[in-house]
């Protein structure tokens, strides 16, 4: 019996999708999907042993980055971050539910990030290069309440 071939290799990281709140889902890259649970590490005067004990913390999730194509009249980035700036909470929610999913050949979800009550903390422009062939790519920085990893149903 031959192994089935998508579980032999390792999964490219090139085809995703973001569901954000935005109109546009297409996005050049994703990063920042790390978390980390911090030690607290504690010792009793009285102790016999002569080391600290660890134990785990708070967990700390670090910013995601979502980059894009800069597009003639698209102002989705700027406008988004402007409702955080202005703490506009009560007349519109500037926090939302993000999901980042890595899809297989057939466009389905084999992995799926659930990111909790996100918001942009920063957006940046495109770089200007009178020199340069290449395409303007901005990008948001989104703070975030917590990261799940679901795997996807077979």
């Amino acid at each position: 019996m031959a192994d089935d071939p998508k579980k032999t290799y390792p999964l490219p990281k090139f085809h995703f999708q973001l569901d954000w709140g935005g109109t546009r889902i297409g996005f050049t890259e994703v990063s920042g999907l790390d978390f980390e649970t911090k030690v607290i590490e504690y010792r009793e005067g009285s102790s016999p042993q002569f080391n600290k004990t660890k134990q785990p913390g708070l967990t700390e999730y670090k910013n995601i980055t979502l980059k894009r194509g800069t597009f003639a009249g698209d102002f989705e980035f700027f406008e988004q971050w402007k409702k955080t700036m202005m703490f506009q909470e009560g007349k519109e929610k500037f926090r939302r539910d993000v999901t980042i999913r890595l899809l297989d050949e057939e466009h389905k979800p084999v992995i799926s990030w659930s990111v909790a009550k996100a918001w942009p903390t920063k957006v940046t422009s495109s770089d200007l290069k009178a020199d340069a062939s290449e395409i303007a790519i901005e990008s948001m920085e989104l703070a975030h309440e917590g990261l799940t990893i679901v795997e996807a149903k077979k």
